[in-house]
């Protein structure tokens, strides 16, 4: 087992069209068990261990409940949360102001959405996240999954712009990527 399988938590119910970084929402419990069984399917057709890690938000955590109710070892790792926007936080995309917008997209990597955090902090937690063992399952943000596949891709050399920032994972949707801790090729 060479991998680690990147799951996109369920999409959050009622939050359509917000920044939900660090805004801690709920999901459909039926999505969340869905996903689980997905994800156990999965698992079951790969040989893969029976161990899924998950962000302590909600939105993730509710997959991983699933999963220990049916055998499943679940760690819980604060390392895997979802950037955090700051003020923008729980707020309608539309409603943040345009130059807000502008400046971080201006300094993509460096500039602090909202006050929150930089994208080059969640690019070095998801760098220097180690897998417990080769072949569990995460599930996680986008954001984050984003960033590890990034730097697993094109290295810690170089920070991306925003034109370059890949298009998030769509809900429940899995990437793969490798066990190894990036650390050492921070960006």
């Amino acid at each position: 087992m060479t991998n680690v399988w990147l799951w996109r938590h369920p999409r959050p119910t009622g939050h359509e069209g917000r920044c939900i970084g660090r805004t801690d929402v709920p999901v459909d419990p039926r999505k969340a068990r869905r996903l689980a069984r997905r994800i156990q399917a999965h698992a079951q057709r790969r040989g893969l261990p029976t161990v899924v890690v998950t962000s302590p938000q909600r939105r993730a955590m509710a997959v991983g409940r699933w999963l220990r109710r049916l055998g499943w070892v679940h760690l819980v790792d604060d390392a895997l949360r979802e950037m955090d926007f700051g003020d923008w936080d729980g707020h309608r995309w539309a409603t943040i102001p345009k130059t807000e917008l502008d400046a971080w997209v201006a300094d993509f990597a460096h500039h602090a959405p909202g006050g929150g955090e930089p994208l080059a902090h969640l690019m070095q937690r998801a760098a220097a996240w180690a897998a417990p063992q080769a072949g569990v399952s995460v599930v996680g943000h986008a954001g984050w999954i984003v960033a590890r596949c990034w730097i697993e891709q094109h290295g810690g050399g170089r920070w991306p712009a925003a034109a370059e920032w890949p298009m998030s994972p769509g809900y429940g949707a899995v990437c793969v990527t490798g066990p190894a801790s990036l650390a050492s090729s921070s960006p």
